[in-house]
């Protein structure tokens, strides 16, 4: 809904309505809202046409919700709306109906009496803006979860869950350091809403209710009525049994993803806090109590925390796997208590190390200076980070499937033709004499034969079966619906680390600068142990580990190289440096260190790792010594840039290169010292001092191998032209040897580095191309392989695009219109922060791709929320916003869920068809029988109903999935060429069957419209006990029969025998194996039930008594002319056999037939694709023509054609500067609409 926002949303006032804007982590699009007043004259018309129309207008009004409130109220400003409608902006264009409601704040003041809320004065304060100053009230509305209050100042709705973002860092300490009073408290709490996230777990008859009111099954509820009416009582029941089992399944399994939401949740509401009250101190209250503002302390102790907070007083160390997926200790410190020009955002790189996130865990607690450790709270409730994360289980982003909409107007179009046929049956019954309310029942019955009320409960058999296959192969789905979408999946984006590489890292060797240049390396391997000094120092203390139940927990990487020193944390040993009142943590040699002079070193502070400055440091003191020393490590291109020039060794990109190129991941070491650190205040060192003017120390190179099962299924996914990227944290030149080893790209291919910047003074973004062959710059001097390189490009287009998340974002706001076509040939995006990998995902999307994301959670929550279909390999809490999540540790479990995405896409076709022309069949029939005013009978529709198709729909669905991929793709439209054409012809063949049989059957010298004992000899007819002294039945006769042999004729049996055998062999004709599932002689049960139909249909056919013949009440027919039947039947079978394999199924022949019209797909990177062939001179590797690739305008790419720019061998990578076009977020409509029209 285009409501739910993640931060404050501000609902603008446009006229009689208002857009609500989108942030980056919007769930479902934007919203707009309409404002709407009550009309006491339109109510009292609905009220009317909803007593006149039986209670249906009431129904349609719920289904509809917007249709409800345009008819019972006027339009109207947002200030004086009642009422107001909310829809989403997507592709859904869903409507929401609520009531504006109002809270009254007067009795609180009497209540605390008459005391003056002191915000109301304070223009800063976003309740002296929400609360109408005459009557003390306030006028909001909510929706899923979240609460939306009316800004009487800027006459706009805003969301009040946070804390106001006006205010500066020193505000928050000056404002809310000493807690709030009890008035704010109340006043906030009433406003905000409780401290809560409620899972309400509806009961069983209200879940019922809701599904049942569902169009579909009242589509079912009306067929059972009308059949009920006509005495079809058996199928009626066995429909309610069957309707009644899927809604209690489905209200079972609703209910059971209920109970386990609740169960995470349920402590949350249960905590208890100290809190502090402004004149009253701290005391204990429940956590539901929180608002934001309030002051808590943090006891540490494993606490988890109730709420999101801004830490203001000590420091923490917790484990965000909630958040990332991956249990690595997350240093926070406090919120800085100084002026600054900008405003205060909890959500920014900047002042996130100083947010404590709701459901973290808090595993350690440092008071810095006070006695405790505190935090004011940000975010409460369904606001928090925890509550998002429920809000988007509650309410997932609904996914465009081609297949639903598809199915939507085939139903519309068999409606249609059932009007056709009710039309046709009323003019031909009516002249036939038959009674009205019969007609008006028979004109009905054709609704329910034409538009079957089990199709769409069969379309989703194959989905159900599927998540079964899934949960035996440990991949488990929390969203069901995205299986289909699975087997449409052309494109898998995969995390790095722990995803296609192993989680543990093995230190390889050190490399330490001697003079201009790196030492040899010193191998781990070898057993030789790293003596004492600057490197030894940083690599025991530069770590963000911490010591819990006497284990060391931390990043990998961290513990890897903290055991290699042999050292030991000692967290009970207290020190405190002369000049800063810190409480600081030491490590000191183990039993196993290398002996040394040093009784240990002193972490005096610290500062985080963090991924958008790729670096971390720590200001230390070794022990007995007076000198600071720092220590930092990260990305080793971040570190030499913070270093002395005259530090860093001549050969360090090209030792750097070399190492990266062959798979390791290389750290960065540097530092400096402080002689006088008696002298320095280590809490007023900032972080730009402390990283500057570093003296570099070396590499520290680490080996990550790859899982042995990543190549076999990059490979597997390749021959299945499926396209794999990755999307990694990690050094480019690592990531793209990784993808080099693994072979996501090709030995054989060339890799072009795409290196995007922008000048700080002037505003120029520039670009930089360079060919990277075999870990090695190509530079454009090589003349003669330059040279080749490009023709092969030209007509190949083998090359890789690569790039970092810092070029991926220039190119973003500055050179978008170039996007498309730079991410329709890269592979590798290295140094990519969460937040990227997401709006990465989004890009993918947008050019029509179906994109699978797959992690192991540390970091990935974003993308694999985004994605189609996203798959986490971690079992934390994160993992449960994942649609998927697999048990098995690797990517193996990306090409089973494309496997069975494909099963269960082309089960729903096959059914789906199956079930369209099983009415049709059956349709058809009736129509033909009604010429002669006759029908089938309710015995004869039970057995095709029940008997045939019923179990046909359940058991075509058990094909299990092909074990390989097939290179092509199952379609992904119902209303497809191929589709279409075999449910045409099929139905065509259907109409010829039954009107030829019909008609011919009229011609048979036996026949006789008035006596069905004609063609029949004496024996058989006295053998099934009718009396033939009189061979002759009248019209008035048989008019006297019972109503349940009134069907009885030639043309009944005749008919109803070609419909049973057609919907038999229509099955086995639509139940595909090959190449998406198994061959249908694998499918047992299907066989075993088809043959089983195939004998009954044979008996009912030759056979000429017996108890259930008889109840069919089928004809005795001459053997020549049941003969003719099974002749019929078989050409038939052979006629639509062959349709489907030599024109629907031939591939060959639709590929023919599209080259021969020039028909083309219109997905964006087909198009992108197809223009990119066209231009010769892309990739871009010289500067020549430049700007008509920028622009992507046709008439100069053809002009760019036409003339091709000469290469230079001379010539050394160009780099490429155009002036910075705007940003995204402030391009021109004219500008996007000029690169739409184009693409």
């Amino acid at each position: 809904m285009g409501v739910v926002q993640n931060n404050q949303v501000d609902i603008k006032s446009k006229g009689l309505h208002a857009a609500i804007p989108s942030n980056e982590e919007e769930q479902n699009g934007v919203g707009e809202i309409y404002g709407y007043r009550a009309c006491c004259c339109r109510r009292a018309l609905c009220t009317t046409a909803t007593v006149l129309s039986a209670g249906f207008l009431l129904l349609l009004f719920y289904w509809k919700p917007e249709w409800d409130v345009r008819a019972q109220c006027v339009r109207c400003p947002l200030q004086e709306a009642d009422t107001i409608l909310l829809r989403t902006t997507d592709e859904h264009k869903v409507w929401y109906k609520k009531k504006i409601k109002w809270m009254d704040l007067s009795l609180l003041s009497k209540a605390t009496n008459g005391t003056q809320y002191p915000d109301l004065s304070d223009e800063t304060s976003l309740l002296q803006r929400i609360i109408m100053k005459t009557e003390a009230k306030v006028r909001y509305f909510e929706i899923q979860k979240l609460r939306y209050i009316w800004d009487f100042k800027e006459k706009q709705f805003v969301r009040p869950g946070d804390l106001e973002e006006r205010h500066t860092c020193a505000d928050i300490h000056h404002k809310f350091g000493c807690g709030l009073s009890m008035t704010e408290v109340i006043t906030r709490r009433l406003i905000y809403g409780p401290n809560t996230i409620e899972i309400q777990i509806s009961p069983i008859w209200k879940l019922l209710c809701k599904e049942v009111l569902n169009p579909f099954y009242m589509f079912q509820i009306f067929s059972v009525c009308l059949w009920l009416s006509e005495d079809y009582t058996e199928y009626s029941i066995a429909l309610i049994i069957v309707s009644f089992i899927s809604l209690a399944l489905s209200v079972y399994d609703v209910q059971q993803q209920s109970i386990k939401l609740y169960r995470l949740v349920e402590s949350h509401n249960n905590m208890t806090v100290t809190v502090c009250r402004k004149n009253t101190g701290y005391e204990e209250v429940p956590s539901c109590e929180l608002v934001p503002g309030d002051v808590f302390i943090i006891s540490g102790n494993k606490q988890v925390l109730c709420c999101d907070s801004v830490l203001t007083q000590g420091g923490c160390i917790v484990n965000e796997g909630m958040l990332t997926g991956e249990s690595i200790p997350i240093t926070k410190t406090p919120l800085p208590n100084v002026a600054a020009h900008s405003c205060w955002n909890g959500v920014t790189e900047e002042h996130r190390r100083h947010v404590l996130f709701c459901g973290t865990q808090v595993i350690q607690s440092k008071p810095i200076g006070q006695p405790r450790v505190e935090a004011v709270v940000f975010r409460t409730g369904f606001s928090t980070s925890k509550g998002e994360l429920v809000r988007s289980i509650l309410y997932p982003k609904p996914m465009d499937f081609k297949l639903y909409q598809d199915a939507f107007r085939f139903l519309m179009c068999l409606t249609i033709i059932a009007t056709i046929g009710m039309i046709y049956s009323v003019c031909i019954l009516l002249f036939n004499g038959m009674a009205t309310s019969k007609v008006v029942r028979k004109a009905l019955d054709v609704i329910t034969i034409a538009v079957s009320p089990a199709l769409p409960a069969a379309v989703t058999i194959g989905i159900i079966y599927s998540q079964e296959r899934l949960k035996k192969k440990g991949i488990f789905s929390i969203s069901p619906q995205r299986i289909n979408i699975c087997g449409q999946l052309n494109l898998i984006c995969f995390d790095k680390t722990g995803t296609l590489t192993e989680d543990g890292l093995d230190l390889w060797g050190l490399a330490t600068t001697k003079g201009k240049g790196l030492q040899s390396i010193l191998r781990f391997s070898t057993g030789v142990r790293l003596p004492w000094g600057p490197f030894f120092g940083a690599m025991a203390s530069c770590h963000s580990l911490v010591l819990l139940d006497n284990t060391l927990q931390g990043d990998p990487l961290d513990l890897k190289m903290f055991e290699t020193t042999g050292w030991e944390i000692d967290e009970n040993a207290v020190f405190k440096h002369p000049t800063e009142d810190a409480h600081s943590f030491i490590v000191k040699p183990g039993p196993t260190a290398y002996k040394v002079s040093k009784a240990g070193i002193v972490v005096l502070k610290q500062y985080p790792f963090s991924s958008q400055l790729q670096r971390m440091s720590v200001v230390t003191q070794v022990i007995g010594k007076a000198s600071l020393s720092i220590y930092m490590k990260g990305a080793p291109e971040m570190v030499v840039r913070l270093c002395k020039p005259q530090t860093v060794p001549r050969s360090f990109s090209r030792e750097l290169q070399r190492y990266t190129k062959q798979g390791f991941r290389v750290i960065g070491f540097a530092f400096k010292c402080i002689w006088d650190g008696s002298n320095v205040s280590v809490g007023s060192l900032t972080r730009e001092v402390v990283e500057s003017d570093l003296i570099f120390l070396g590499l520290l190179i680490l080996e990550n191998k790859l899982k042995p099962q990543t190549r076999p299924v990059l490979l597997e996914l390749s021959k299945a032209r499926i396209r794999t990227v990755m999307i990694t944290g990690d050094n480019l030149q690592t990531a793209v040897t990784v993808a080099r080893n693994s072979g996501m790209i090709p030995m054989a291919h060339r890799v072009i580095l795409v290196e995007a910047s922008k000048a700080k003074i002037s505003g120029t973004a520039v670009i930089s191309w360079r060919v990277v062959e075999n870990g090695k710059d190509h530079h454009q001097s090589c003349a003669g392989e330059s040279k080749i390189a490009m023709d092969d490009f030209e007509k190949n287009k083998d090359f890789h695009f690569v790039m970092t998340g810092r070029s991926y974002e220039i190119l973003v706001h500055h050179f978008y219109h170039l996007l498309p076509k730079l991410l329709l040939n890269t592979t590798v995006f290295a140094r990519m922060s969460p937040n990227l990998k997401g709006s990465l995902i989004e890009e993918f999307q947008k050019l029509d791709y179906y994109v699978g994301m797959c992690g192991d959670g540390a970091n990935d929550c974003g993308a694999l929320k985004t994605a189609h279909a996203g798959i986490s390999l971690s079992e934390h809490e994160a993992s449960v916003a994942s649609p998927f999540t697999s048990k098995i540790p690797n990517i193996d479990c990306v090409p089973q869920l494309i496997k069975e995405g494909r099963a269960a896409v082309v089960t729903s076709f096959c059914i789906f068809k199956y079930m369209a022309v099983y009415s049709m069949i059956q349709y058809l029939g009736v129509l033909c029988l009604y010429w002669e005013a006759n029908t089938f009978g309710n015995y004869q529709f039970l057995f095709e109903d029940l008997g045939i198709t019923t179990i046909i729909g359940i058991t075509m669905s058990l094909n299990q999935a092909y074990p390989s991929l097939h290179p092509h793709q199952p379609p992904a439209q119902l209303i497809s060429p191929p589709l279409l054409l075999s449910v045409i012809l099929n139905v065509i063949l259907s109409l010829v069957l039954h009107m030829f049989g019909f008609m011919l059957v009229q011609q048979q010298p036996w026949y006789s419209p008035t006596d069905i004992h004609s063609a029949c000899h004496l024996a058989n007819v006295s053998s099934i006990g009718v009396d033939t002294s009189n061979n002759t039945l009248t019209t008035k006769s048989i008019s006297h029969e019972s109503d349940e042999d009134f069907f009885r004729s030639y043309e009944n049996t005749t008919v109803y025998l070609l419909s049973i055998f057609s919907c038999v062999t229509t099955a086995i004709v639509y139940c595909k194996g090959k190449p998406y599932r198994k061959p249908i002689y694998t499918n047992h049960v299907f066989l075993i039930v088809v043959l089983a139909q195939i004998v009954m249909c044979l008996y009912f056919l030759f056979g000429d008594e017996g108890v259930m013949y008889n109840a069919l009440g089928l004809v005795c027919t001459p053997t020549y002319w049941r003969f003719y039947i099974l002749a019929m039947i078989v050409v038939h079978f052979l006629v639509i056999i062959a349709i489907e394999e030599l024109v629907v199924e031939n591939t060959h022949l639709w590929l023919f037939l599209k080259k021969c019209c020039k028909i083309k797909s219109r997905r964006r990177y087909k198009v992108i694709g197809r223009m990119i062939m066209e231009e010769p001179g892309w990739p871009p590797l010289d500067g020549s023509g430049f700007t008509s690739v920028l622009s992507m305008d046709g008439e100069l790419q053809q002009e760019h054609s036409h003339h091709r720019p000469r290469r230079d061998s001379r010539e050394s990578p160009r780099t490429l500067a155009v002036p910075a076009s705007p940003p995204a977020k402030e391009r021109t409509c004219s500008a996007n609409q000029e690169q739409d029209d184009h693409l």
